[in-house]
């Protein structure tokens, strides 16, 4: 329609039709592309393989199942391996146990020594005796070695230096701590058996025996 006869038809009266109102025009909206995880989520499900934590697929391993015969084994090894720890565990406490043992006989030893010794300072003669693998000697006077080689009297060892003490002293320290026992004769037994016995059998000190 001419804007002339728009013109004449106003102004016979007639309404002019209202114009439909258009739209803004809109934009063209881009969709947000999918992440890489449901893209690589979709990939899985459309292959029908569900994707594994991490991402990782492990391959199936390829070990052979234990038999019979190497369960028992490892078992019999396992078992025997405990009881050799066992064993170790025992004899280091039955060591300590020893030990713990022999201390307290020393200690009880040398109480049990006080004042009990015999030697005489100015004694002069030296009697040899064996003792730990080596010949050791003690002086003594002419009767303390008469005594000694007839049983009355024996020798024990504390601290590192040799005791003369008589018999039974001898017998009590034996009960208490037997490896402090130097020497002890018996008076049953033949001469020839103590070959130390004798004053003027001199060996040199240094010697092992």
């Amino acid at each position: 329609m001419s804007d002339s006869l728009k013109n004449q038809l106003l102004g016979l009266g007639f309404k002019a039709l209202p114009q439909a109102e258009r739209k803004p025009e809109r934009k063209h909206e881009r969709r947000p592309e999918p992440s890489r995880d449901r893209r690589e989520g979709k990939s899985a499900r459309d292959d029908g393989r569900q994707p594994k934590p991490g991402g990782q697929r492990h391959a199936p391993s390829g070990a052979k199942p234990r038999t019979r015969e190497e369960m028992d084994l490892g078992k019999a090894y396992a078992i025997r391996a405990q009881k050799e720890k066992e064993e170790r565990i025992e004899a280091e406490r039955l060591k300590q146990e020893e030990a713990r043992v022999r201390r307290e006989a020393r200690t009880r030893l040398v109480e049990f020594l006080k004042d009990k010794s015999l030697n005489v300072a100015e004694a002069e003669i030296a009697r040899h005796f064996p003792y730990g693998g080596k010949i050791k000697r003690i002086h003594v006077t002419a009767e303390q070695l008469a005594a000694l080689n007839v049983g009355e009297l024996g020798i024990v060892q504390d601290k590192g230096r040799y005791m003369l003490v008589t018999a039974a002293v001898l017998a009590e320290a034996e009960a208490i701590f037997p490896d402090a026992v130097a020497l002890k004769v018996d008076p049953n037994a033949p001469a020839a058996d103590d070959q130390y016995g004798d004053p003027q059998y001199q060996v040199p000190d240094d010697l092992v025996w």
